[in-house]
């Protein structure tokens, strides 16, 4: 092998020298065997260096991974949260303890124009907290506010006319008091012979003429009467339309949706906001009839939901529907679409909600428990614990 690497650097004419030598004009081939131990020897070296990299990072590896082994209390607690979800989601419930997925929900409640109009000011936005009978915005109405003007005015010339009418009575009384008296002397004075029949036959046509007027003046009091009553209803409407202008929140809880801005025209009836009622939350579960018809309405339910798993909240069976219907499009299985389902309500804790409705988070997901029978004790896994 060594000739052959001198030989490859041999000047051309000592070449040609050799050849003259060897009587041939081609350089001798190397043998197989020569070939196939130099290449053994250097994929052993190959090897060799191979090793020692290898080996290195092993330590290295191995020290990183002694390192890690030591306890960490925050991975301990992690780890065991995580067992306990693990065995909640898994199988191994109670015999009558339900579990089932959910999904938290709160009873909507829409905010909406009941007369057309430009909205003047909106002083809430989306995620605001509100209370029942808060101010949220205004609606103007230039027209309607003309037209309360107008009726208003109306009404004070109704009512002055109803004070013409009866001082217009005060004086039909009094001439028809006075008539009467007159009329009784004239009898009186007939009866004596001291005044004629004409004169107490034409102080009778006065009587008769004053009564006429006494009369007819009570009826022009009725009148003005209702014409008053009808100008204060229209001015009573027109008011009630300027008050409900005004948007106010029928109930405490959170802005969802703002669905109008200041400045834009609105039409009767139109939604303006979205609120969600935090006293009234639940969550909606589905469950088969041989489930659903077990449930008592009233009795405890237990829910964890995703964000907070390590808490567990009590809840209270309100509802379950009376007609079946399909599983939600959630459920993948097409053997679990086919089965007619039940949808119940879980109704949270009203000391709970007013303690934590801050908090609450409508659309979040995770786990509900029910029990088919109430004498079936809770697991201690599903004790209440609330959040700190």
């Amino acid at each position: 092998m060594g000739y052959d690497l001198n030989l490859a650097r041999t000047p051309p004419r000592v070449v040609n020298h050799r050849r003259a030598q060897f009587g041939t004009s081609k350089v001798p081939k190397r043998p197989k065997l020569v070939r196939l131990l130099g290449a053994c020897a250097v994929a052993a070296g190959l090897l060799f260096v191979g090793a020692l990299g290898y080996s290195s990072r092993g330590l290295l590896i191995g020290a990183a991974n002694a390192q890690s082994a030591q306890p960490n209390p925050i991975e301990q607690a992690k780890s065991a949260v995580e067992n306990l979800i693990a065995r909640l989601r898994g199988r191994d419930m109670p015999e009558g303890i339900v579990k089932t997925n959910g999904r938290l929900e709160a009873t909507q409640v829409n905010v909406a124009a009941k007369y057309p109009g430009r909205i003047a000011t909106l002083t809430v936005d989306e995620g605001d907290e509100v209370t029942a009978g808060q101010v949220v915005g205004t609606i103007s109405s230039p027209e309607t506010e003309a037209k309360l003007r107008e009726a208003q005015a109306n009404l004070l010339k109704a009512k002055k006319s109803l004070a013409e009418v009866a001082a217009n009575i005060a004086q039909r009384k009094s001439d028809l008091d006075f008539t009467s008296t007159d009329l009784e002397r004239a009898k009186t004075l007939l009866g004596h012979g001291n005044i004629t029949q004409q004169a107490t036959d034409q102080r009778r046509n006065k009587f008769e003429s004053a009564q006429a007027a006494y009369v007819a003046a009570n009826e022009q009091h009725e009148g003005a009467e209702a014409a008053v009553k009808a100008a204060q209803a229209n001015v009573e409407q027109l008011e009630s339309v300027l008050v409900d202008l005004v948007l106010v929140s029928p109930r405490s809880g959170r802005v969802q949706y703002r669905l109008a801005r200041a400045g834009e025209v609105i039409s009767a009836g139109q939604r303006v906001l979205t609120i969600l009622d935090l006293k009234d939350v639940y969550m909606t579960i589905y469950l088969p009839a041989d489930q659903a018809g077990k449930l008592t309405l009233g009795d405890e339910a237990r829910t964890i939901l995703d964000p907070i798993p390590h808490n567990v909240l009590p809840n209270t069976i309100s509802f379950v529907a009376t007609d079946a219907q399909f599983t939600p499009k959630s459920v993948e299985t097409e053997e679990e679409r086919q089965k007619l389902m039940f949808r119940v309500k879980l109704l949270a804790d009203p000391g709970v909600l007013d303690q934590f409705h801050r908090a609450v988070k409508t659309g979040v997901r995770g786990l509900a428990f029910v029990r088919t029978d109430p004498r079936i004790p809770w697991p201690p896994e599903l004790a209440v614990k609330l959040p700190q």
